[in-house]
């Protein structure tokens, strides 16, 4: 499969593409800042630069033609404003998304938030982040042609991931790490059969191709 990941430079998102690569999927991860390009091609992805707060739906387009899957995984980060949360959180998210439609590729997964919610309250910069991915995850559910899974972990982690999760609807509050999440997402990325679904990710006890092969179809 070709693969292009959105934030291609995040923390997430490099766990992803070494994957990817491991398993031999052609990676393309979309960053902002050229220096970043290095940090890519050492996780076995080809780096893209381009800056989705400024780039048309049809720039993005371009780079995501003749790709199987897509993966929005940017975000403006623990130390950005409002303003960033709706440029890149939702705006970046539903750009993405357009460009797919557009290029024709339709399995798409993001990477939301545990929380995410368009009627989210509170005037804080993070109630403003779970509104503006509730929003993004809203406007990607409405595109019929997309396949979309959207993925909602919980409290992310850097401590080495176990390779067993609880994946569902609803699984309530808890830690993930990244290392999980990352895995997660390349088994949904080539689960099809999860299209349509929005899941929540905290650790648990099912080893992660049981966990995804668990919600597929549902």
């Amino acid at each position: 499969m070709r693969i292009v990941i959105a934030g291609g430079h995040g923390q997430i998102a490099l766990r992803l593409e070494r994957l990817l690569a491991a398993r031999g999927d052609e990676v393309a991860g979309v960053i902002r800042k050229a220096e970043q390009a290095d940090d890519l091609r050492e996780a076995g992805a080809e780096p893209v630069v381009l800056d989705l707060e400024s780039a048309s739906v049809d720039e993005v387009a371009e780079r995501l033609r003749g790709a199987d899957a897509a993966v929005f995984a940017a975000g403006a980060g623990p130390g950005s404003g409002v303003a960033r949360k709706e440029t890149v959180d939702k705006a970046a998210a539903i750009l993405f998304a357009d460009a797919a439609v557009e290029a024709g590729v339709r399995r798409f997964v993001v990477v939301s938030s545990m929380g995410a919610d368009p009627r989210h309250e509170g005037d804080e910069v993070f109630d403003a982040y779970l509104r503006a991915k509730g929003e993004a995850d809203a406007y990607v559910r409405g595109l019929n042609a997309l396949d979309w899974t959207i993925l909602r972990p919980g409290r992310l982690t850097d401590d080495a991931g176990t390779g067993l999760v609880r994946l569902e609807a609803h699984t309530g509050r808890g830690p993930i790490p990244r290392d999980d999440v990352a895995a997660v997402l390349a088994e949904l990325v080539d689960t099809p059969a999860t299209a349509g679904l929005t899941l929540e990710l905290i650790s648990g006890p099912a080893p992660v191709p049981v966990a995804v092969k668990s919600v597929a179809g549902n």
